[in-house]
């Protein structure tokens, strides 16, 4: 080989090697990880599709490298479990009923404020907005990194021994609540006997008759197939729920830049797809319900009127004392939504 074309290779591998190195530079720094995602609900959930949207995402977005295996129908542990295991590390990923997770962070515990929101609409604006970084900021203070909000949705009552048209034909049943405060106290104050209870074991309470009814969104009460053990739905929509999808804030700090965003743009991606397909599917839950043969009400606007004014003292006590100026924040928000639909 000549001098002249031998520094004409040279110069070309040189070249190719500054290219390789350009471009391994700019290239997302993605280490090969594996995470445990958990959740309660069953695998035709709007929440568990919303997980295996989230799963495809970061797979496909990372070349491979960050795999994610789900543990569904609370498998490895209820909310409260879950909450436990996402703080200690030992769970990395979450997509958690946010109520459980007011006996950590308290002030998450205003979105159950009963007959507060009137749509998803308000739901979203108070979570995307002040209310929702508070709880985020307060949430990341307990070893939990907030990466999105999925929908569980507006909550109505099932049970086995008769329909609900008025708060005064909540006397003496024996209704399942999630583990928190306000839900015991709003279905106490309505004359109900309150039994807070992980979701894992609810099924088997309502077939067994240790109780006769529990309050799930319609998405639940359909793919958990409660109907096959209790008799009436009564559309009551008495409070919204939603999922938060966390990060276990020990796992997180241990991840590179690259990896920290991949997780909170596929998240906001994957609960952004799950709203969508969760509230473009409770005709279809409800109507599926019907066909199985639930008997099914609406409870009317004067009645859900009267269930609120019952309520007020429920409301007005844990407005104060889980957020004081964010519960007055969160009605501003709420209260401009309604505003502009006007």
């Amino acid at each position: 080989m000549s001098r002249q074309k031998m520094s004409r290779y040279t110069l070309g591998l040189i070249a190719a090697c500054f290219a390789a190195g350009a471009i391994a530079a700019d290239s997302p720094d993605y280490k090969q990880r594996t995470f445990k995602l958990g959740h309660v609900i069953a695998d035709d959930h709007p929440a568990a599709l919303g997980a295996k949207r989230w799963q495809e995402l970061l797979a496909e977005r990372s070349g491979g490298k960050i795999k994610v295996r789900i543990h569904g129908n609370g498998s490895i542990g209820g909310d409260t479990q879950m909450t436990s295991a996402v703080q200690g590390g030992v769970q990395e990923l979450g997509i958690i009923t946010s109520s459980p997770i007011a006996s950590v962070v308290r002030e998450i515990g205003l979105l159950d404020l009963p007959f507060t929101f009137n749509t998803a609409q308000e739901v979203d604006a108070v979570l995307a907005g002040k209310v929702g970084d508070a709880i985020a900021e307060k949430m990341n203070a307990n070893g939990m990194v907030v990466v999105g909000w999925m929908e569980n949705g507006f909550r109505s009552i099932t049970n086995s021994r008769r329909p609900i048209t008025k708060f005064e034909d909540m006397q003496g049943l024996k209704v399942r609540v999630l583990q928190n405060p306000v839900y015991i106290e709003t279905f106490n104050t309505l004359g109900a006997n309150a039994v807070p209870m992980p979701f894992p074991e609810v099924y088997t309470a309502l077939e067994s008759r240790a109780v006769d009814g529990q309050e799930n969104p319609l998405g639940t009460i359909n793919t958990s197939k409660f109907n096959e053990v209790q008799k009436y739905l009564s559309l009551t929509r008495h409070t919204y729920t939603p999922y938060v999808v966390v990060v276990s804030k020990r796992v997180w700090d241990k991840l590179t830049p690259d990896e920290q965003k991949l997780l909170k743009e596929t998240a906001a991606e994957a609960s952004e797809y799950q709203r969508k397909i969760s509230r473009e599917s409770e005709a279809r839950f409800l109507a599926e319900l019907k066909e199985r043969g639930m008997e099914v009400n609406e409870l009317s606007a004067e009645e859900a009127k009267r269930m609120r004014e019952k309520l007020q003292p429920v409301i007005d006590k844990f407005s104060k004392d889980l957020g004081g100026d964010l519960g007055a924040e969160m009605m501003v928000e709420i209260n401009k939504v309604r505003g502009s639909s006007n």
